[in-house]
């Protein structure tokens, strides 16, 4: 059980065998949700956004970490540590909406995060396998895309300058998706693959992000 663990995974066109410095470019692009984590503390701190802005960005850097560890050290192990930020900062993102640009109670963020998710994933659960596989998995990353618009799209309703914010969010995301989808297809005619652009666009993403979380901090609890 435990060496299965330490079981390569070659996913993307860059990757060339198991060794460490098999995907370099998808490695060192991790420094872009650095980068956009890092900014974010200095406006953090500017804007004297508060401490769930402030944890968000260091979640962004986080991101960073556990990718960068994915695609050096590409195993069964730790791509726990790609999946597992990714999935958290999409629940600690949405409901930061929910409580500090909706303002609604603790309980109701609660109740309307577990509600939209069990939508959310309930769509994707209907999408076919097959075009899972088609997208390389990217289906995967679609309740966060629809919790983007939804809930941009009900800020912008409500007036909020955060709603623009993400759905600009959810337009860089669909560029972004859209090369670690054809990732496979492009390894013949560009070995380095695509998925170096998912991270740098996914890292300007989250920078759009942050900005809202910082800049239009709401209500602090």
């Amino acid at each position: 059980m435990t060496s299965a663990l330490f079981d390569p995974i070659d996913i993307y066109c860059e990757r060339t065998g198991p060794e460490l410095w098999s995907e370099p470019l998808n490695a060192l692009t991790n420094l872009a949700f650095v980068a956009a984590g890092l900014w974010g503390l200095r406006e953090a701190r500017r804007c004297d956004a508060g401490l769930f802005a402030t944890v968000l960005c260091w979640w962004v850097i986080a991101i960073g970490i556990g990718s960068g560890l994915f695609h050096s050290f590409a195993n069964r192990l730790t791509i726990w540590a790609d999946i597992v930020p990714i999935a958290t900062f999409v629940l600690a993102y949405t409901l930061y909406n929910l409580r500090h640009f909706l303002r609604l109670s603790p309980a109701s963020s609660l109740l309307a995060l577990v509600a939209f998710y069990a939508v959310a994933g309930l769509v994707t659960w209907l999408v076919p396998d097959q075009l899972n596989a088609a997208t390389n998995g990217t289906l995967g990353y679609l309740p966060a895309f629809l919790a983007l618009v939804f809930f941009g799209a009900l800020l912008v309703v409500r007036g909020h300058p955060a709603g623009r914010y993400n759905l600009a969010a959810a337009m860089l995301f669909v560029v972004s998706a859209t090369f670690r989808a054809i990732d496979p297809d492009m390894c013949s005619a560009l070995p380095i693959g695509t998925h170096f652009l998912w991270h740098t666009l996914n890292g300007l993403m989250l920078g759009v992000l942050l900005a809202a979380t910082t800049r239009f901090a709401g209500n602090r609890h």
